[in-house]
Parts: structure tokens; sequence; C-alpha cells
């Protein structure tokens, strides 16, 4: 698993966050994200940040609004969730227990899932 010191942002909604989610992610929502509530978490705008979703689009409109509030320090995670779990990095549930499934909304989207199990509504 990579190491870093980063604050790791989850741009995905509650139901796929209790499935998995990278260890110390912080969930942030996508659609009722707010920008005054990671100031609240993290007030220091120089802090190193890396925000993620299923696949990296979420994540992306996450990170340019919070740039656009004076963040500097934000990056996305470019193939997201998905992407990590195909690279056979840890994710775990929300007992924090390691886990392989991975909420993918349908098989539309669960194509870019190679490895774990697949989990949608």
């Amino acid at each position: 698993m990579p190491k870093t010191n980063a604050i790791i942002l989850d741009a995905r909604e509650p139901r796929e966050y209790k499935v998995s989610h990278i260890k110390k992610a912080i969930h942030v929502g996508y659609d009722f994200f707010s920008v005054d509530t990671i100031a609240q978490k993290v007030p220091d705008k120089t802090s190193h940040i890396v925000v993620y979703c299923s696949l990296g689009i979420r994540s992306e409109v996450i990170a340019e609004k919070l740039k656009q509030k004076g963040y500097t320090n934000v990056y996305n995670l470019y193939g997201g969730i998905f992407e990590w779990k195909n690279n056979n990095f840890k994710l775990f549930n929300s007992n924090d227990k390691e886990t392989d499934s991975v909420h993918v909304f349908d098989e539309t989207w669960g194509k870019w899932l190679t490895k774990g199990i697949k989990v949608h509504d």
C-alpha cells in the first residue's frame, strides 16, 4: 500500500464509502459537498490533499472546487478507487476490516474494475 501523509478525501456517496474506502479517507461526498465542511476539517490550505472517487470524474470536480477556494496542494487520484483496487492496494469497509468489495454503480461502470468483488444497488 502506498505510504503518504496526505489527507485523503473520498468524493463518493455514503453507500459507496460504506462498501469500501482507502484507509483513513475522510468521506466528503459529491452530491452535497461543501468546501465549508472541508475548511473545518482541513484549515491549512497548504495541506497535501488527495481526492478520489470511483474513476476520477467526481473527484476532479471536488479538487477544482478546493483549488478555487485557495487550497494549493490538491491532487486528483486518476483512476480512482477502481484503479487502486486494480493495483492490489488494500481497501477497508465501514467496520475498518479489509475487504475486496467495491461499489461500482452498475455493470456498465463495473467494467473498469478488473479485480475485487463488484457491488451495486
